[in-house]
């Protein structure tokens, strides 16, 4: 469907309320979304290809033929034919404690494979996948046990929101790179180790020369004045490592995402927006977003099995205005559509093409696919990542 009819389709639909709109399966019915065609993913760019199952049964050329030599032939396929990951407890790291300062050791693609096979490698996974799992069909704002820990994570994420109104962007000709970023982070290396050691119980309170390292590396490069799916990683490692303590328990998981990570996400679009962070790394238009992968995996997971909405209903601005603060996945629609100007299947034609996939199912298996290929299989990315004791290398 050409552009303009999704357009146009979009203003037929009701203009309601969240209250009117609820998920009343008369209302959903018109809400369902526009009958977008789609597809499977394109092999383009660096991105390389959508790794969960096109439309029509098997693995689509690039749509553009002119960057197909861009594009990591074999190691798309070997995503594509991947299994799904699956979620893996998170053992327990057992006394006595040996707390270090983690380091970087990822420098090769043979230091890739080595973790991948590891335990540490599969349990981080395993561990994406079950924080995924935990939220399927969840909306942000169904309850959810919220432990002390996780009152304490999100109310320190909080308190550096209010950071960056007290830190305002300096006057400078470049929009991107505002140098306040970095007092930003210089307050972040002042008082962060404190802010860990809050939610440490006391015989824990030697972690933080393990955990901070993770922690500061969570919110982008003062240097650089960037951030990218790497930072992001490094808070899921933040994240497992206090499960390796025995603080985040798998009956946490659910408010890990729909409170700490909901948390963190919101200030970092705050930093992103505040400062105009450069993305560190970006695929630019072939990626998914410029600065965040994980969102899009909780987010697809949420809507797994919904009723009335599809993957083709990211196309429906109503649906988009009514839900985006109830599922992850069309909050980070709204976002991109809000700092990128034009149509979506031009800035971001690889999240237009996914809107094709026929399930959220399809999505999120996908999703969780090109997250291992495309992050944790990546050098650039992974080469500073951090191993001590509670992520041994």
């Amino acid at each position: 469907m050409a552009a303009n009819e999704r357009m146009n389709e979009s203003a037929e639909a009701p203009s309601l309320s969240p209250e009117e709109a609820g998920e009343d399966p008369a209302i959903m019915d018109r809400y369902a979304g526009s009958n977008h065609g789609g597809g499977g993913y394109n092999a383009v760019g660096g991105m390389g290809a959508w790794p969960g199952p096109p439309m029509d049964g098997g693995m689509r050329a690039p749509a553009n033929p002119s960057v197909h030599s861009m594009a990591h032939g074999s190691a798309i396929t070997m995503a594509a034919l991947a299994p799904v990951p699956q979620a893996r407890p998170v053992p327990l790291f057992q006394p006595p404690y040996a707390f270090v300062v983690p380091r970087k050791r990822i420098n090769s693609l043979a230091d890739i494979e080595r973790f991948h096979q590891s335990e540490a490698g599969k349990t981080f996974l395993g561990f994406i996948v079950g924080l995924s799992d935990s939220v399927k069909g969840m909306r942000l704002s169904d309850y959810c046990r919220e432990s002390p820990l996780i009152m304490s994570i999100v109310g320190i994420l909080g308190r550096m929101s209010e950071w960056v109104d007290e830190i305002p962007p300096r006057q400078q000709p470049a929009r991107y790179g505002n140098l306040a970023f970095r007092d930003w982070q210089a307050r972040l290396e002042n008082q962060g180790p404190n802010l860990v050691r809050q939610i440490l119980p006391d015989h824990l309170t030697d972690a933080v020369i393990e955990l901070f390292p993770y922690f500061q590396d969570s919110f982008g490069n003062a240097t650089r004045i960037d951030f990218g799916t790497g930072h992001e990683v490094n808070f899921a490692a933040f994240l497992i490592c206090l499960a390796r303590l025995g603080l985040i328990k798998q009956d946490d998981y659910q408010a890990v995402v729909l409170r700490v990570f909901v948390q963190y996400l919101d200030l970092m679009r705050k930093l992103q927006t505040t400062y105009w962070l450069e993305p560190a790394g970006s695929h630019g238009v072939w990626g998914l977003d410029d600065y965040h992968f994980l969102p899009f995996i909780f987010g697809s997971a949420q809507l797994v099995d919904h009723k009335y909405m599809k993957p083709k209903s990211i196309h429906n601005q109503d649906i988009l205005d009514h839900f985006s603060k109830e599922y992850l996945y069309l909050g980070c629609i709204e976002f991109v559509k809000k700092v990128k100007k034009g149509p979506l299947a031009e800035h971001s034609p690889m999240i237009d093409d996914i809107s094709g996939v026929p399930s959220w199912t399809k999505v999120n298996g996908g999703m969780l696919k090109m997250f291992k290929a495309e992050v944790l299989e990546k050098v650039p990315i992974m080469q500073h990542f951090l191993f001590g004791s509670l992520i041994p290398w």
